[in-house]
């Protein structure tokens, strides 16, 4: 994300949450988020109206959406989401669901460090790809999070908030990202 470049750390966690209250706020649900050298794309089914006439028992349509959120209006959501946590009428309301499992989600990004992420979303599980930059040069990996992971990352939320985890320093010609030897390695399942 161009609005990180230069910063010791990409906030996929904020960004990520901010984007899932917005598409909460819409009432979006199976997404696809993609990422763009200017920010991202996402896409998502959402209600298209709703049908007024006797003759139709219909409440209303479900159309594919598709928004873009650049840089600039990324800086804004999380601004305005910081600014309504620190309020009382931020604290009287509870995160949506794309708001709780984008934030895991993005914080476990945040942990890989990748170069760019692709992911999508199907009746609350969901599917990620990460392009890594390693020593052998850059290469995709992806990670699943079903419902019950995403539903246990939430829970332990707020113990990671409390005591972040530092990150332990490579080995010697052991790949970067790799897991000490002898610890196993963290994170989701991988597909």
């Amino acid at each position: 994300m161009r609005i990180y470049e230069g910063s010791p750390r990409q906030d996929f966690e904020e960004v990520f949450r901010s984007i899932g209250a917005f598409l909460d706020s819409r009432a979006v649900r199976d997404i696809l988020l993609l990422e763009v050298p200017d920010g991202f794309i996402v896409q998502g089914l959402a209600a298209a109206g709703v049908s007024g006439s006797s003759w139709s028992e219909s409440v209303g349509s479900i159309a594919k959406e598709t928004l873009s959120f650049l840089d600039d209006d990324i800086a804004r959501f999380m601004e305005e989401a910081a600014a309504r946590r620190g309020s009382a009428a931020g604290e009287a309301t509870h995160a949506g669901p794309y708001e709780s499992a984008l934030r895991v989600i993005g914080r476990w990004v945040d942990e890989e460090r990748p170069k760019d992420v692709f992911l999508f979303e199907q009746d609350g599980a969901y599917v990620v790809r990460l392009q890594i930059a390693g020593q052998a040069g850059p290469h995709h990996e992806l990670a699943e999070f079903t419902k019950d992971d995403i539903a246990e990352l939430i829970a332990r939320g707020p113990s990671l908030r409390s005591q972040p985890k530092p990150k332990p320093a490579p080995v010697a010609g052991q790949p970067e990202g790799a897991p000490p030897a002898g610890v196993p390695p963290t994170g989701a399942p991988t597909a």
